[in-house]
């Protein structure tokens, strides 16, 4: 059976070589909408982890992915903050999404910094208000000393970092407020914590418990970043399954025309075979099969060229944060599988029905 089925593959290798690569855009579909949705989460997951921060103090309106809030926190209250006991630093921190979807971070620099200090590669800290830090990624082809335009106004590179602590743009909060008409204001604080997390139920009940302060939302950094995956973002969960939806039709569609009309033509074939003692389980077998070779070339071609396709990403564009998810790729072996045996099933039923009488006289 395998050399029959692997003979009438090469019998027409134009056909199985499209099936083939149509089962491959559906695997590249799937884990490229996957790798960039759940990139950017686990990208930003990664930054704010390296902000150096133990506790998050923000309005409860303010949405997960920061940045896409207005500032609603008073810098003031830093003062607050700061006088709750084991505490260490309240850091104010300003983010606003630009045009090209980077996050600019308006800070106020002694205290995120005592967060986790900055590790510069060149340069050192704010000298005006309008001088702007950036990180290793986006200083590519700039130098300290150069100028960038960030919220439509010109700032001059002042230091170089190491990338991976939040954002990749950072200027000071109170240019930041006077360029977005809210001066004064914050969107979260950042709190670093004496011997976390033994005091952070403590320190939450307290600021709680503040008068003025009962209003905001108080989470562990722990807390915060489990918030932030694809289940409890309805729209990214949407966006996956309309994507895989997609792909599916598409390798059922494709594998079902691609064997119906393979069956169509062998008909004669079928006949012969089953003039010769194969059983409908046979006829049914050797499509499936068919079926399955093409699946899995195109699928091993898929997951190959995803691969590919990232690596080139990653050089070209090293802050896009295209991940390929390693369970996604088993799934996207399980779907493509499912969606090409599935197309084959009719195909497969059909030939096993066929009259070896009538196959024989079909011409």
């Amino acid at each position: 059976m395998n050399k029959l089925v692997v003979g009438n593959l090469v019998h027409r290798p134009l056909r199985s070589l499209i099936s083939a690569l149509a089962i491959a855009i559906e695997v590249i579909m799937i884990l490229s909408i996957t790798a960039i949705l759940l990139g950017k989460i686990s990208g930003f997951k990664a930054r704010q982890n390296g902000i150096g921060m133990d506790m998050i103090v923000r309005p409860s309106t303010t949405n997960n992915f920061l940045g896409m809030s207005s500032a609603g926190i008073s810098i003031k209250v830093g003062d607050i903050l700061a006088k709750i006991p084991h505490v260490a630093v309240a850091a104010p921190v300003y983010i606003q999404l630009s045009s090209s979807l980077d996050s600019i971070y308006g800070i106020e620099y002694k205290s995120f910094n005592d967060l986790l200090p900055f590790s510069y590669i060149s340069g050192g800290s704010f000298q005006g208000p309008y001088d702007v830090i950036i990180d290793d990624y986006t200083a590519t082809g700039k130098k300290v000393g150069d100028s960038i335009n960030i919220l439509d106004h010109p700032f001059r590179i002042c230091g170089v970092v190491e990338h991976g602590k939040g954002g990749r743009k950072f200027i000071p909060i109170q240019t930041m407020g006077e360029l977005t008409g809210a001066p004064g204001k914050a969107s979260m604080f950042y709190l670093r914590t004496e011997e976390p997390p033994r005091y952070q139920e403590g320190i939450r009940q307290a600021i709680l418990a503040t008068p003025g302060m009962n209003q905001y939302n108080v989470a562990t950094a722990e807390e915060y970043l489990s918030a932030i995956s694809p289940t409890r973002l309805p729209y990214m969960s949407t966006a996956i399954r309309v994507v895989v939806g997609i792909a599916l039709v598409i390798g059922f569609l494709v594998i079902f025309q691609s064997m119906y009309t393979a069956v169509m033509e062998r008909t004669r074939e079928i006949g012969v075979l089953k003039s010769l003692g194969a059983s409908r389980l046979y006829i049914i077998t050797l499509v499936l099969r068919e079926t399955g070779t093409i699946a899995a070339v195109g699928i091993a071609l898929g997951i190959a060229s995803s691969y590919a396709l990232s690596a080139a990403l990653e050089a070209r564009f090293p802050t896009l944060d295209f991940v390929i998810d390693l369970p996604w790729v088993w799934k996207s072996i399980v779907i493509a599988l499912t969606g090409a045996l599935l197309g084959a099933v009719y195909p497969a039923y059909k030939a096993a029905s066929k009259d070896p009488i009538d196959a024989l006289a079909y011409e």
